[in-house]
């Protein structure tokens, strides 16, 4: 069974049931699952064959929806994109995924101009249509590119509803994910489609996911997170998914109103908005029976607040692009442990280890590291850095991490993102805790910097509702909270944190940036 096989599955059983609205409106399996097809068999009849690489440059839309399930089930590879990237991180993306055929906006038709004979490999372009900034058919005509260009609906209309395509195989590579590459250049997790589709299965299974769940989907879909929790386990479910185009809190709230949504999947980032947005109406939510947070640690405050605010639970989990990605989530069954990513998902095995990869007792802090049917088959052209990463069938996460006796799991932090203040170690996400807990602080970043005396001290950044509050008050509350070696050296206020696409916070770019004091 794979992601492509269950939803024909559905398309025949279910021909009737709707697979997503956008923009208000509906389209239902049979139809999706007769683009998709078509889509295909087009792609097929531009000279992509199984094993290729394609490559999504795409927002949320019924576009990537369609382009990632008809090149897989070509048995293409595909490779999803950040479309806001920048021209070198894209053209770097491309280069090394060794991409044949890229599907983007049209909006992007200006930049592929520019950059396409750097990308000898590309042989294709297929932009799919927008209301605005299209470029007309006589300014397509006069372009370099012209004679590697189709649009999404040709494409379509080309294509032949018949078209079965070839089998796929469990270990054949359905997509490679890019990591963000904080450490360097970034680097492609090979997923196989059993890979995806086990992943999707349980972690549909572990929520009790099924065809009544309406699914809010404004994570972006090029991102991890997404493409297995609020894109593939619904359709695996049979569930409808509400595709927002992007994050507004006034469009989630209207959106979970009109479609009585049943549950929202979003990173910490969109639950402080949604927790501060002064319009946002309890009521509005009263249809959701669960919400997910991921991509980040989420605030035991906040987390505690969203849920006294809105009466619904949320539930913390985890994953990374390697494991497809989610390897643990608070279960529905037992009690929601807040901090806690929860226990392993059906499937997949956990566990915490030291430097020697020897597992440690309960209550320990080491290494989190993960085996399972969900974990990748490797990075793409990178031997080394797989050999590192997996390591006698065990996904090493360079996540700090504990377990208790109930088997909960609890991120402590980034391996590479520990202080060490004086020989003692500081972990940022308990500083930040505290900081979540001040009725003042809306965000809170944590990391190290040098000191001349202890080796590294705590710096933070915060984000602050109250223009009156001042660094020393801050300080005061951390002292209160904290031990005397993990109390910030100094405190610097900011309007707003640099944060992902995903809306994670990031720290490593508050290393670099050139901050200013409110």
């Amino acid at each position: 069974m794979n992601l492509l096989t269950r939803l024909r599955e559905t398309a025949k059983n279910a021909a009737g049931k709707t697979a997503y609205y956008f923009m208000g409106q509906g389209t239902t399996y049979a139809e999706l699952d007769g683009t998709i097809t078509k889509f295909a068999s087009g792609l097929e009849k531009l000279g992509v064959k199984q094993g290729d690489h394609v490559a999504l440059l795409l927002g949320n839309s019924p576009h990537f929806v369609i382009g990632l399930y008809g090149a897989l089930r070509l048995g293409a590879t595909v490779i999803p994109v950040n479309p806001i990237y920048t021209a070198d991180e894209i053209g770097y993306i491309l280069n090394n995924g060794d991409v044949k055929l890229v599907v983007a906006l049209d909006m992007a038709i200006p930049l592929a101009e520019k950059v396409h004979a750097f990308l000898p490999k590309v042989k294709k372009f297929v932009f799919c249509e927008t209301s605005e900034n299209g470029i007309s058919q006589h300014n397509v005509e006069s372009l370099t590119l012209y004679s590697k260009m189709k649009s999404f609906t040709e494409v379509i209309a080309s294509g032949d509803l018949t078209y079965q395509g070839p089998e796929l195989k469990d270990d054949d590579t359905a997509i490679i994910l890019y990591t963000s590459g904080t450490t360097g250049k970034p680097k492609g997790a090979m997923l196989t489609h059993k890979n995806l589709y086990s992943n999707a299965s349980d972690v549909a299974d572990y929520l009790r996911m099924n065809d009544q769940d309406r699914v809010i989907t404004i994570l972006p879909m090029f991102h991890v997170f997404c493409l297995t929790v609020a894109l593939n386990a619904p359709l695996l479910s049979g569930a409808t998914l509400l595709i927002a185009p992007k994050f507004s809190p006034k469009e989630i709230f209207e959106l979970a109103k009109e479609f009585e949504a049943t549950i929202f999947a979003g990173v910490p980032t969109m639950y402080n908005f949604l927790y501060q947005y002064p319009e946002g109406n309890p009521e509005d939510f009263k249809s959701l029976r669960l919400c997910i947070s991921g991509g980040a640690s989420l605030p035991v405050a906040l987390l505690n607040n969203f849920e006294k605010k809105f009466n619904v639970r949320v539930s913390e989990g985890y994953g990374l692009s390697e494991a497809s990605p989610v390897t643990c989530f608070n279960p529905l069954d037992r009690p929601r442990k807040a901090g806690s990513i929860g226990t392993s998902i059906l499937h997949v095995e956990n566990k915490i280890v030291n430097e020697l990869g020897e597992e440690l007792p309960v209550g320990a802090v080491g290494e989190l590291i993960v085996s399972g049917p969900n974990v990748m088959k490797g990075y793409y052209k990178m031997p080394e850095e797989t050999a590192a990463a997996i390591r006698n069938g065990w996904l090493y996460t360079g996540d700090l991490a504990r377990m208790d006796e109930d088997g909960y799991f609890y991120i402590v932090d980034r391996k590479k993102d520990l202080i060490i203040v004086g020989g003692f170690n500081v972990y940022p996400r308990e500083v930040e805790e505290v900081l979540y807990n001040h009725p003042d602080v809306v965000e809170a970043a944590v990391l190290g910097v040098p000191d001349s005396n202890l080796g590294e001290a705590v710096k933070c950044y915060v984000v602050s509702k109250n223009p009156n509050t001042t660094e020393e008050q801050l300080l005061e509350y951390c002292r209160e909270h904290l031990a005397k070696y993990k109390v910030p050296a100094s405190i610097e206020f900011l309007e707003e944190l640099p944060k992902n696409t995903t809306g994670k916070i990031l720290r490593r770019a508050l290393k670099t940036q050139i901050t200013h004091t409110v």
